[in-house]
């Protein structure tokens, strides 16, 4: 198993996402961490109004991201799938301590960095 993990606006393409973050996982060791870069936006149409790409954003998820998952008979995240369904996604595949790190000169991605838990005992 490894230490670290790390994706790049890749798990809202997914046909599968939940299967992929369970692969991550299961694929560190126990305190391992996964970096997953993905796309800044809120899982809220609303709160995404004054996002400086957010058209555009919305735009490639319909074309692409959301049509790619669909065709495999995935959930369709697309790219705009936004904080509160990843955070929801990553727990329920076991991870801990979700931080979400934004950069102040990237209005694009967002940087989770989440924590597979310690085996108990250790």
């Amino acid at each position: 198993r490894s230490d670290l993990v790390v994706t790049f606006d890749a798990i809202h393409d997914q046909a599968r996402p939940e299967q992929v973050v369970e692969a991550i996982f299961a694929a560190l060791k126990p305190g391992g961490h996964w970096l997953c870069a993905d796309i800044a936006a809120s899982s809220h149409l609303g709160e995404n109004l004054d996002h400086p790409m957010g058209a555009f954003f919305y735009t490639v998820s319909c074309m692409h991201c959301m049509s790619v998952s669909l065709a495999y008979d995935g959930p369709g995240l697309g790219a705009m799938w936004g904080v509160q369904q990843a955070k929801a996604l990553f727990s329920a595949a076991g991870f801990e301590e979700i931080a979400v790190h934004a950069l102040p000169d990237d209005p694009v991605n967002n940087y989770y960095v989440s924590r597979r838990p310690e085996e108990p005992g250790r």
